[in-house]
Formats: structure tokens, sequence, C-alpha cells
């Protein structure tokens, strides 16, 4: 039986290691080999792409932790969860919510929704 919170976890435990050599084994326990990632300005495939984006984000938003907002949930092979990201102990200033397909208990493909963005 797939457990949806380890999932979910390890997600979001991927996205906020700083540290490249842990980070691949976090990608590693949380994505198959040939991974796919889309969401509405981004897109990687495979481990490396996905660290690359886990890069460019944590550049981007420096000091900023990823959260889950609430339990995940799904069926079958498929898994939705709901996250923040934002300084640790303040409001999230960007929250989005994504929807995986699940293979051998990790992440085959992402699809990622933003559900809330700073004002341009």
């Amino acid at each position: 039986m797939t457990d949806l919170n380890t999932i979910a976890r390890n997600y979001i435990t991927a996205w906020n290691e700083s540290d490249a050599t842990r980070r691949k084994a976090l990608l590693e326990a949380a994505f198959t080999s040939d991974v796919s990632y889309r969401d509405p300005v981004m897109q990687g495939d495979g481990h490396d792409g996905i660290a690359a984006l886990i890069e460019g984000v944590q550049q981007r938003f420096a000091g900023f932790r990823f959260s889950l907002k609430s339990q995940p949930d799904g069926f079958a092979d498929r898994i939705r969860f709901s996250w923040n990201l934002g300084p640790e102990d303040a409001e999230s200033v960007i929250e989005g919510t994504d929807i995986g397909v699940i293979e051998n208990g990790r992440l085959k493909s992402v699809t990622g929704f933003l559900d809330k963005v700073p004002a341009q």
C-alpha cells in the first residue's frame, strides 16, 4: 500500500534540501529516474532536471521553505497535495497544489498548479 504522507513529505524535504549531495539521495528516494515535472513557469525531467529546478527556486527565494498545507489525498496511482512557500514562521508568499503519478512508491510525474503568487 502506498503511503501518501511519506511521498508528500519526501517531496517537500527534497525541495528544502540545500546540500546537493544530500538532495541527490532525497531525489532518488522521492522520484523515479525518469520523473517529469511541469508547472506554469518551469519544467524539468529526471533527477538532474528536478535538481536544477530546486536550485533555481532556492536561489530566487533564498531563506524560504516549503511546507505541506494539508494532508495529501489520492487514489490508485495518483496523489494530490497542497504546499506553502515562504519564510519560516511567517505567512506563505506562494502556495500551490501538485498532482502526481506514483510508481513503486515514488513520483513518476508531477503537474503543479500555483494557487497564490505575489502581485507583479
